[in-house]
């Protein structure tokens, strides 16, 4: 009986010590709190907005100073964008999602502890109760925890390095949408003088016509010039209304945040070294490319993982047990995986052709920027003289305007010939900034392509007045 009341005790203390173990577990559990949703209303006030200098992505940014209580420049413009578009915060999510997956394929696996008790169904003399216990862990999962732990880090990194290629691309975005918005004001602003400009001549046609002085058939020019010009004012405001949304959008602000934008639109011109070096190096520098080589790192990792994984699985544990006529005995036990039939080949196949893909796929990114590069460096060169020349061309034609004006105001030009030189110089204007806009947006491209050049304004870059 002295024997049978010890062996319970060994069992009680191995009970006790697997329960205080639970409970020193449970202690140092998460807890759960609440987050509510938002309203999604968006930023209204600008003006007091702030932004962390030190976390900008790119040099240029990190050396301005953002202001908007005095408007919004093109660069302050890609400062809020980068801390506070709607699509950034996301992928900032997932960044911790990956961070947090990184975390977990670091931990160790938790040892499996087992009790057990066998009470007899009625007293013998001689026997007692049988008890059991002991304590295992998974081999193979430590085996494998260097390569799962390589590959989570390396996509971790992966994830960084995409929000990073993300934040420069949202910069390039705010810089097109910040010249639109300027672009199609100063459209807006330049149809309602044209408008404005063309109203005296409509209203003098239509009396004319209404006195019998002119046909329709001689009148409709002027009519049809001045229905024009307001149906291209129309069109312009409904495009600025258009980018205005948008560009609100990409820097989440609400509906009714005003949008005061002061300076030049971006424009640079790069030159032939600055694009050599950047093309030299620009494997190093890319996020994208950068992000490539991560996640084609993590899936070396995963493959080295998979190649070990073919090798039996592996359990080991250590034990203490008593049989019901108290014979005493302890040893050890090991589970092992034959491996006949699967060797995790399927596995092993599917993380090799993978690696193939990912290699391919990250030569294949780099083929194409180059190509994309020279393409844009070429259109550049042809804007750049394109532009020039119709700067010329409009400032020739500007002056025509302005004496045609004058001259039709003091009855020595008929109105007919008045319209043709104001269509003219209209159509010119409009040319200028089409290619304006387009070589700013190549521009735009080919900085997010080449990466961080911090690219110089060109010479032949003043907007024209």
């Amino acid at each position: 009986m002295v024997e049978s009341h010890e062996k319970a005790i060994r069992v009680s203390r191995v009970a006790r010590a697997a329960f205080l173990a639970g409970v020193l577990a449970l202690a140092s559990c998460a807890t759960y709190s609440p987050l509510p949703l938002g309203d999604g209303e968006g930023i209204k006030d600008v003006a007091h907005l702030t932004v962390n200098v030190a976390e900008m992505p790119l040099p240029v940014l990190r050396t301005h100073a953002f202001d908007p209580a005095h408007g919004l420049d093109v660069t302050d413009v890609a400062m809020l964008a980068v801390a506070n578009n709607p699509d950034l915060r996301l992928l900032r999510d997932q960044l911790g999602i990956a961070r947090a997956q990184a975390f977990q394929a670091g931990l160790l696996p938790d040892p499996q502890i087992s009790i057990n008790q066998e009470y007899l169904d009625h007293v013998v003399p001689g026997y007692t109760t049988s008890y059991a216990y002991g304590i295992s862990e998974d081999i193979t999962s430590l085996l494998l925890r260097s390569t799962r732990k390589a590959a989570a880090h390396s996509q971790a990194d992966q994830v960084n390095l995409q929000l990073l290629w993300s934040e420069w691309q949202t910069i390039a975005q705010a810089r097109i949408a910040f010249d639109l918005v300027v672009s199609l004001r100063a459209q807006q602003q330049q149809l309602a003088g044209e408008q404005a400009a063309l109203a005296p001549i409509d209203a003098y046609v239509r009396k004319a016509l209404t006195d019998g002085n002119l046909t329709h058939d001689t009148a409709s020019p002027a009519i049809n010039a001045y229905a024009d010009a307001s149906k291209r004012l129309s069109d312009c405001t409904l495009q600025l209304h258009q980018a205005e949304h948008d560009l609100r959008l990409l820097l989440g602000l609400a509906p009714s945040a005003p949008l005061d934008l002061i300076g030049k639109p971006f424009d640079a011109s790069p030159s032939a070294e600055q694009v050599q070096t950047a093309l030299a190096d620009l494997p190093r520098r890319r996020p994208d490319l950068l992000a490539l080589q991560a996640g084609y790192e993590a899936q070396q990792a995963t493959l080295r993982g998979a190649i070990r994984a073919q090798f039996p699985a592996l359990t080991f544990g250590v034990d203490r047990q008593s049989d019901n006529s108290g014979v005493l005995s302890h040893g050890i036990n090991i589970g092992i995986t034959l491996p006949v039939f699967d060797r995790n080949r399927g596995a092993i196949r599917i993380e090799t052709a993978t690696r193939q893909q990912l290699k391919d796929d990250y030569e294949g990114r780099v083929l194409t920027t180059r190509n994309d590069i020279a393409q844009l460096t070429a259109d550049l060169k042809t804007l750049n003289g394109q532009r020039e020349q119709l700067q010329l061309h409009c400032a020739r034609l500007d002056e025509a305007r302005r004496a045609a004006q004058a001259a039709w105001q003091k009855g020595l030009l008929d109105w007919p010939t008045y319209l043709s030189i104001r269509a003219n110089a209209l159509s010119a204007d409009m040319d200028y900034i089409a290619v304006r806009d387009q070589q700013s947006q190549q521009a735009i491209a080919l900085e997010a392509l080449l990466g961080d050049t911090d690219l110089q304004p060109s010479s032949s870059s003043s907007p024209k007045s």
